[in-house]
């Protein structure tokens, strides 16, 4: 494949990947939140790693810890996250999915994960940096106005 080639199979392929991923239903509990996508990251890393701090999450998500914070907030506000005392240093606080809506967070991220699964499962472990590595490229090439 030509890297032309390569080019136009992406620009067909992208949109139609971002609209099923737009597509993909949420629990009405969550789609009343008006979540962005960082706060279902925070959501996957969450259900997927378990309880983190702030701190952990931010360096994650690749954002600034006020604006995992924030989102934290509006999570807790709404039920979703836990906030506890970690036992080992009583200063700083774990931020977990409340337990009550476990499932349903796990159900709602399930589609996309077995998804994943299936595409990468296949590949070698190099394959799959490459793929993610591709993928961080083209977003930090669209820039900062994109996103």
């Amino acid at each position: 494949m030509t890297l032309d080639d390569a080019v136009r199979a992406m620009l067909l392929l992208l949109p139609r990947l971002v609209g099923r991923t737009k597509r993909l239903p949420l629990p009405e509990q969550l789609r009343a939140l008006d979540l962005a996508p960082r706060h279902l990251s925070l959501l996957a890393y969450l259900q997927f790693d378990g309880p983190q701090t702030v701190s952990q999450l931010a360096e994650r998500l690749e954002v600034a810890p006020t604006t995992v914070s924030l989102m934290v907030a509006d999570l807790s506000r709404a039920g979703v996250l836990v906030r506890t005392e970690d036992e080992a240093d009583r200063r700083r606080r774990i931020v977990g999915i409340a337990p009550e809506h476990a499932d349903m967070i796990d159900a709602s991220l399930a589609t996309s994960a077995r998804a994943w699964t299936r595409a990468l499962e296949g590949v070698s472990a190099e394959q799959r940096r490459t793929v993610v590595e591709v993928l961080r490229t083209f977003e930090e090439a669209l820039g900062p106005e994109a996103g």
